[in-house]
């Protein structure tokens, strides 16, 4: 008997309160009938990895596109407008050739920086939004030679300081964090000496935007993957973050999807800042047969050109 593909579907959503007021469960389930949604991008598809900046009456939420007859992801753009947050459209902002995903965000001297998860490129580059916010072009790379996933920054006691992890065998990428850091945004940068300074199946690898907590130590949003990939969303609280040693350890918190949304209780993985908003992704499991005929449709299609991804 064949088995049944299991399949992830991720919905997105704006949750109206601070990140650093959403460090318990009872305070994200209360905001649950406030949450804005994103709209159902259709069928075998999905919306995941939220990180965004607000421009006047605008917020604009940039996320992973991904689509199952195609198995590639790309980078688009949501706008919501108001203080509903009535949806306003969405556009195409990044293709390439590999994956794109995790789209990072940072505003920095009035521009707006954008740095996505492309680790089967083998880097974490940077790009610049040269007209925002559509048209972006590619400005430097920060790492290379490595397959870094999720990777995230701040900018904390006069250094930049990145947290990721690293794509490899066995699931390394759910289990380990890496830290590199260094002195301005381009660099160089300089990879930790401790890493991986966690390994932890249920809380190392990134989950979204870190921050400064109310005692002045960064919280990192990790993801808690010891159920499954993403099943749950933990914080990590730095005690010390120096070049040389790292010491962490983790909130007593755990966020999961079934808190805010009853049709996707199977994960949270992403937990990031927008000033008095919190962007999160939720997640749903499928076991249907359906996925069998999505995968032998796209092995009997000619590869679709890369202008027609999204």
């Amino acid at each position: 008997m064949r088995l049944k593909p299991k399949s992830d579907f991720w919905q997105v959503g704006i949750v109206p309160a601070r990140a650093d007021a959403l460090l318990d469960a009872e305070t994200l389930a209360d905001c649950s009938d406030r949450i804005t949604w994103l709209p159902d991008p259709g069928p075998w598809r999905y919306l995941a990895d939220p990180f965004a900046v607000r421009k006047g009456d605008s917020l604009h939420v940039f996320v992973e596109a991904y689509d199952y007859h195609t198995k590639h992801g790309f980078i688009e753009r949501h706008e919501l407008v108001g203080p509903d947050l009535k949806w306003r459209g969405r556009a195409v902002v990044l293709t390439r050739p590999f994956h794109l995903s995790y789209p990072f965000l940072i505003e920095q001297e009035g521009e707006v920086l954008m740095m996505p998860e492309s680790h089967k490129a083998g880097e974490v580059a940077l790009y610049r939004a040269r007209s925002f916010p559509d048209d972006w072009v590619r400005e430097t790379v920060l790492l290379t030679g490595m397959p870094v996933a999720e990777a995230c920054l701040i900018e904390h006691q006069g250094k930049w300081w990145m947290f990721y992890t690293l794509v490899g065998a066995g699931a390394r990428d759910q289990r380990e964090l890496h830290i590199a850091f260094a002195d301005s945004l381009t660099g160089p940068w300089k990879t930790h000496p401790q890493n991986p300074v966690l390994v932890d199946r249920s809380g190392a690898r990134p989950g979204g935007t870190p921050f400064i907590g109310a005692d002045g130590q960064v919280i990192l949003p990790v993801q808690d993957c010891s159920v499954s990939y993403g099943g749950g969303l933990r914080f990590l609280r730095f005690s010390l973050l120096s070049e040389t040693h790292v010491t962490c350890a983790h909130l007593p918190a755990q966020l999961t999807g079934d808190l805010t949304a009853a049709g996707y209780p199977d994960g949270l993985h992403t937990f990031s800042a927008c000033g008095d908003l919190t962007l999160i992704d939720v997640k749903r499991i499928d076991r249907s047969f359906g996925r069998h005929i999505v995968n032998l449709k796209r092995k009997l299609s000619p590869k679709p050109a890369l202008s027609a991804l999204g």
